[in-house]
């Protein structure tokens, strides 16, 4: 994996397999922050990881996860994903999100989180 295109679709795989937390290991900065809609930024690895896992470890049964579509700038990438889940504390969960990272170093430094 040389470009931003290759890691963003290892990315994406990894999603859909079941290997999100793999891939986080693998391609996030140690100085990264991430947000949901721009709001309650977490920053640093281990707290966004830690968030990850807490995410990912609520949800009860996956009904559908697809990637719709791929944008891939100079050291900026967008994916628009579409979600079908059940969660442990919110329910079912039937929306298209927007992931936008901002690359340093060949790692995502910043990712946000776009959704209604």
């Amino acid at each position: 994996m040389n470009t931003i295109k290759e890691k963003v679709d290892y990315l994406n795989e990894a999603i859909l397999s079941g290997k999100a937390l793999e891939a986080f290991d693998k391609l996030y900065h140690d100085d990264v922050k991430m947000s949901e809609n721009g709001r309650d930024w977490r920053e640093g690895k281990q707290a966004c990881r830690d968030f990850e896992v807490e995410f990912f470890g609520n949800i009860t049964a996956l009904h559908g996860a697809e990637v719709k579509n791929v944008a891939v700038g100079e050291n900026v990438s967008m994916i628009e994903m579409f979600w079908d889940y059940e969660h442990k504390e919110w329910g079912r969960k039937t929306f298209t999100q927007v992931g936008v990272q901002e690359w340093q170093d060949g790692k995502i430094i910043k990712e946000t989180f776009y959704y209604g």
